[in-house]
């Protein structure tokens, strides 16, 4: 495998296409390690090694705060010019490690068991932070310009269906399996811990195979600190960063806290939690090759004027599924408001990466995407730790908007809106996510369009949808109807204006 890592002078138009396809099933293979060894898989592992909250609160915490790592990394990157040897050994190297954390339960104390997940989880997450500077940089080289949206759209798409498939079946053995296993549920999460590291091990094949374009030579050697200004004296490149990080920092102020505000806060069931969870993916997993189309035709940008201002949308939402508690409308609109952030997160997602690989000058890539993972690790470490420090302070304020009416026989009293604990976290977010919307306009991106195009495409791409799903004649006509008395309605003003 060792003997494939080096960069190539030449791939062709085959060559290329063969690394794609390899690329799509490391996706895949790092999906299945991903869903198996964080998130909820890693929260019950650690809990059933004895973890308490600071130690949950750390494990979440380290893939953020463990990217600055990248930072050095340029230096490597640059003076070693072999990316693809670079991200092969080093992941070897974590996935590794990752297969033996999960021996850790066959440790003889409970400290050494915790201790040894901590360490390896520590040790696989700083990997990623190491391979993802010189995998993006490589990525930037080898997928075409006017494929971004389209490749990573069905990348990303056949890895949320991926993730998933194996959290439902995950779900399923951590119930089940405690029942069937001998040493209970810690057996049952050590087992998924390591198959999700050897689905990663996997993954190291596809990407060995993959060719690597050479990186341009530079025509002098930069140190470390005139390759991390570069990309903050690029006026346009510094909007774009400027803009994902307010992004990042308004968003993580409230999504961490989506599920603790359904159990606490609503008294809703994990079941339930879960249910929304699976909402938002099927919206994400409808769009979002729709989405990277649109990328492509258009612009990054022009998806990430509509997704953005949905996102922000859905986070003020979750201020009305309380009036000032949860009522009868609350269920309705959590499904529509996580539809809406399936949705929207779709775009952001796919566009806020495409975007910065397209604005990164080729050859030179590595310093610039660098420090946009750096500012958005930093902004999204850093907001859930101020929301958790005002946290008590928020939780005994109460902000409320009441309508009153009065008359001789009765007096009414309606909340019309009401701001409580986690509210005031949804409602700051909103704030910073606009602010961080007209940040975007601030952006240039060549191909970019008016908003009000990218929604006629999305229109007439849910006409296309319902037309081939749906044999009931009135159902598409509601998807036409609409649209089409709205074209007329402004057609007839523009030919009736005063010129």
């Amino acid at each position: 495998m060792f003997t494939r890592l080096g960069p190539s002078d030449a791939i062709g138009e085959e060559g290329v296409e063969a690394g794609l396809r390899a690329m799509l099933r490391d996706g895949l293979c790092s999906q299945a390690m991903g869903t198996l060894t964080s998130g909820v898989f890693l929260v019950g592992f650690a809990l059933a090694l004895g973890a308490n909250n600071a130690v949950i609160g750390l494990l979440a915490a380290m893939p953020f705060l463990v990217n600055l790592v990248q930072i050095p990394t340029l230096l490597w990157v640059e003076h070693a010019r072999t990316r693809k040897a670079i991200v092969v050994a080093i992941n070897l190297f974590g996935r590794t490690v990752l297969l033996a954390t999960a021996l850790a339960p066959l440790l003889p104390t409970p400290e050494a068991r915790l201790g040894a997940l901590i360490g390896g989880v520590l040790i696989h997450v700083v990997c990623n932070g190491i391979a993802g500077t010189a995998w993006n940089s490589w990525m930037r080289d080898l997928v075409p310009n006017d494929r971004f949206g389209t490749y990573f759209g069905n990348r990303l798409f056949y890895a949320t269906a991926l993730a998933a498939i194996l959290g439902f079946a995950g779900a399923f053995v951590v119930d089940a399996g405690p029942e069937v296993v001998a040493g209970g549920a810690l057996q049952v999460y050590s087992m998924l811990f390591g198959l999700g590291a050897v689905a990663g091990l996997f993954g190291l094949y596809y990407l060995s195979i993959t060719p690597e374009p050479r990186m341009a030579v530079p025509e002098d050697r930069r140190r470390l600190a005139e390759l991390l200004a570069r990309p903050f004296r690029d006026l346009n490149f510094r909007r774009l960063i400027l803009f994902l990080g307010s992004w990042n920092f308004a968003v993580n102020l409230a999504a961490p806290f989506f599920t603790v505000y359904m159990l606490t806060r609503l008294g809703f069931g994990m079941f339930f939690v879960v249910g929304m969870t699976v909402v938002s993916q099927a919206a994400n997993l409808v769009v979002i090759r729709t989405f990277g189309r649109l990328a492509d035709r258009f612009s990054n940008k022009s998806v990430l004027a509509v997704c953005g201002p949905a996102f922000i949308l859905a986070i003020f939402a979750w201020t009305f599924t309380t009036l000032p508690e949860r009522h009868a409308g609350t269920v309705p609109l959590l499904i529509a408001i996580h539809l809406l952030m399936g949705f929207a997160t779709a775009g952001v997602t796919l566009a806020s990466s495409n975007i910065s690989l397209e604005l990164a000058p080729r050859g030179d890539a590595t310093a610039y995407l660098a420090s946009v993972s750096v500012v958005n690790s930093l902004a999204a470490g850093i907001a859930p730790i101020i929301g958790g420090l005002f946290a008590d302070f928020f939780a005994a304020q109460e902000l409320s908007v009441v309508v009153r009416w009065s008359s001789p026989e009765a007096e009414v009293a309606l909340d019309a809106f009401s701001l409580r604990y986690w509210d005031f976290f949804f409602l700051l977010a909103t704030v910073l996510g606009l602010y961080s919307i007209h940040r975007l306009t601030l952006v240039r991106e060549e191909g970019e369009v008016k908003e009000r195009v990218v929604l006629n495409e999305l229109m007439l791409e849910a006409r296309r949808t319902i037309r081939n799903l749906s044999p009931v004649a009135g159902l598409r006509g509601l998807a036409v109807f609409p649209f089409v008395i709205l074209r007329r309605r402004r057609s007839r003003r523009r030919r009736h204006a005063p010129s």
